[in-house]
């Protein structure tokens, strides 16, 4: 995957399609987030990559930055004169999409900080941001799914802060895996009316397997195309922290979807009641489209198949559980190695490692979730011991029942 190529006619075309379904003023600040606002911010990473020191963006392309500020507040204002920007959820969402595709480059370009603010300055984008946002239920600023799954293309070529071709390769793998992730858990939740020991469980669960023997493939080929200079000093940044208002909202994060949590508590490697969990979830929850918020909900009453299995140990020397059990260690197992996969490979590789050569304020504000680098870096590795089961005697995980399971297994 690399950036796409850009045929001026057939985007003209495409374009004029797509905008028979905005209002006019929505479709003319689609047509900028699309074009000169990617252009711009192309424009500002080349001048930012080539300083000897890459994390500092302060006192450079000044003319670049405000005509981005000024040309993207042209076009809110207008927004939040029209009042009535809701013409269905799909053209809501993704106005509320455009709109924190522009305040994350605000951040990133250094024209707003909540280090240094109590609110943010940018009145009628945060107004026009909140207005939607409550109306849809979700965060008032831009989410993973606007720039993955619910992530438009128009001739080809989806909406993304930069022409780079790191980024698309970002966005595009990520997508890749988002969908796989949803897959395997669509395949989960069927098994519940069937039952452990039914026949069409075992199908089921070798499909879960096979998406996220897709996940795995999509995550290599990720860290193995993407330049890890690139990645950290202009893609990630885009990802920041910033108010809405008076609020401070965390970056958006590629874990941003039902589904892949939706796995850990159906498997039972991770579970709702647990503090640390359960508060994962409560953070991520708006974060989320209102869809699979629902399914997140429904998902966190049901009963985790591994303590299924652990019911039936009576059973353990019928044909059906070896069957279905060992197919589930499977889909665990695979689980628990993409979990590795991620935390060992991209969180160090792309973020841990570079972050070593940057120092002070940048230092402190370099993670998309808000907290310092050491205590995300913890975060992440008690999430990853959680979903392969590791076995540790300051958290709790499902060590112990998955060895049960396996004992069982022949």
């Amino acid at each position: 995957m690399a950036s796409p190529s850009v045929n001026a006619s057939g985007i003209n075309g495409a374009l004029n399609l797509w905008r028979r379904t905005l209002s006019k003023n929505t479709e003319l600040f689609d047509a900028w987030i699309r074009s000169s606002f990617v252009e711009m911010n192309s424009a500002l990473e080349e001048v930012y990559f080539a300083r000897e020191n890459r994390a500092d963006v302060e006192g450079v392309g000044d003319d670049i930055k405000k005509q981005i500020l000024d040309e993207g507040r042209g076009y809110i204002i207008k927004l939040v004169a029209e009042g009535n920007t809701d013409e269905g959820f799909g053209a809501a969402f993704d106005l509320l999409g455009n709109l924190g595709l522009y305040m994350a480059a605000l951040r990133r370009h250094e024209m707003t900080n909540p280090a240094r603010e109590q609110k943010s300055p940018h009145q009628e984008a945060s107004a026009l941001g909140m207005h939607i946002a409550t109306s849809l239920g979700v965060t008032p600023r831009f989410a993973t799914s606007h720039l993955s799954t619910h992530n438009s293309a128009v001739g080809g070529v989806q909406k993304s802060f930069t022409s780079l071709r790191d980024e698309f390769l970002f966005l595009d793998y990520n997508t890749c895996g988002i969908l796989a992730f949803k897959r395997a858990a669509d395949a989960l939740i069927r098994i519940l009316p069937l039952g452990v020991s039914h026949p069409v469980t075992a199908v089921l669960l070798n499909d879960a397997a096979d998406a996220l023997r897709a996940v795995k493939k999509f995550n290599e080929k990720l860290f193995g195309e993407l330049d890890t200079e690139r990645f950290f000093f202009c893609v990630r940044p885009y990802y920041k922290p910033y108010r809405v208002g008076r609020h401070e909202y965390r970056g958006a994060n590629a874990g941003d979807f039902s589904g892949i949590n939706e796995i850990d508590m159906l498997l039972g490697l991770c579970r709702a009641n647990d503090p640390y969990y359960s508060q994962l979830l409560v953070d991520k929850m708006l974060f989320m489209m209102p869809a699979d918020q629902a399914s997140l909900r429904d998902c966190m009453s049901k009963r985790p198949l591994l303590d299924q299995y652990l019911d039936c140990v009576s059973s353990a020397g019928e044909a059906w559980f070896q069957t279905n059990a060992a197919a589930f260690l499977e889909v665990c197992a695979l689980h628990g190695e993409i979990a590795a996969q991620h935390h060992d490979q991209l969180v160090e590789k792309f973020i841990a490692g570079p972050a070593g050569a940057i120092s002070g304020t940048h230092l402190d504000q370099v993670t998309a979730s808000g907290p310092p680098l050491p205590v995300l870096l913890n975060a992440l590795e008690v999430l990853r011991d959680l979903r392969v089961a590791a076995n540790r005697s300051d958290i709790t995980t499902s060590h112990a029942q998955i060895e049960q399971l396996r004992d069982l297994v022949s």
